[in-house]
């Protein structure tokens, strides 16, 4: 036997899947208010305010080896860039594969099918540290010490055989890596103009 119930309010029912949704949320530690449209604190904005150029003016203290680089590497970079820094194929809604390695590729950036790595393609190690810091791993971008940016470069350049795996990195040292591809830009001498 079958009983008839009423056909349930689309109101009702969008409420309560609403207050499962934001309950979920809240209890997996979403914050309950997100607070978009704040100005940012003068912290805030000095955390994320930092630039490292080519020569290396605004690298931070701290220092870091190849030994320490690969444990950060391991807990933090491995699942996008893969245990060789080849990349990891097929990665949900970002880019995968190719566009993920780290090494490699040096002498085919004037091939029909160039490979452009950090080992290949970048000038200067300043900007491997730069976009670490800034960028870092992925999920949760500028969470890495400066200790640990020192070292996960180390670790990059040395898997590169750019630096000794004995090197360790700091302010003073990271400007004098000789990278691969250091002669490959033309500097471009018109001023820059933000509008």
């Amino acid at each position: 036997m079958f009983i008839r119930l009423p056909k349930p309010d689309r109101k009702i029912v969008a409420a309560v899947c609403a207050a499962l949704a934001v309950g979920g949320a809240w209890a997996a530690g979403y914050p309950e208010k997100f607070e978009f449209g704040n100005p940012a604190t003068p912290e805030e904005i000095t955390k994320v305010a930092i630039a490292i150029d080519a020569e290396g003016r605004g690298l931070p203290a701290g220092k870091g080896d190849y030994a320490a680089g690969k444990a950060v590497y391991e807990r933090s970079c491995i699942a996008c860039h893969g245990p060789k820094m080849e990349g990891v194929a097929n990665l949900p809604n970002m880019p995968s594969g190719a566009a993920l390695q780290l090494i490699g590729g040096r002498g085919t950036l004037n091939t029909p099918r160039p490979v452009t790595t950090v080992e290949s393609y970048w000038p200067y190690a300043t900007t491997l540290f730069d976009y670490i810091r800034r960028a870092m791993p992925f999920q949760a971008p500028g969470t890495l010490t400066n200790d640990e940016v020192y070292a996960v470069s180390a670790y990059i350049l040395g898997e590169a055989n750019i630096v000794p795996k004995t090197a360790v990195l700091d302010a003073k040292s990271l400007p004098q890596v000789r990278m691969p591809n250091r002669e490959g830009f033309i500097a471009d001498p018109r001023p820059e103009i933000f509008r």
